[in-house]
């Protein structure tokens, strides 16, 4: 996966189409990642000692990383991201529209 937790992203397809949000969580292993705000889901939840009074909850559910494009900060667009080798070995991820390193 090429976007990490705390990169800003846009959704480029489903119900939340066009919304920008923040990553809070990823899920690799699913290709998977949570986004703050986006495709909230209703829970139901019995109370418990963590959540007293119980009741319906909106969450944020999983979404795939294949519907989300990273934003360049340099460029303020969705823009696709690829990854170099730079002279002292460190790699990094980059803008493949204007350049701009995104690490």
């Amino acid at each position: 996966m090429y976007i990490k937790k705390g990169d800003i992203v846009v959704v480029t397809s489903g119900k939340d189409k066009g919304k920008k949000g923040k990553i809070l969580r990823s899920l690799p292993d699913q290709n998977k990642v949570v986004l703050e705000g986006i495709n909230k889901m209703k829970k139901h939840q019995r109370p418990s000692r963590a959540i007293p009074q119980g009741g319906i909850l909106q969450i944020e559910a999983p979404i795939s990383a294949s519907n989300v494009m990273y934003v360049c900060k340099k460029c303020n667009k969705p823009t696709r991201l690829g990854k170099k080798i730079l002279e002292n070995n460190e790699k990094v991820r980059f803008c493949k529209r204007c350049g701009e390193i995104a690490d």
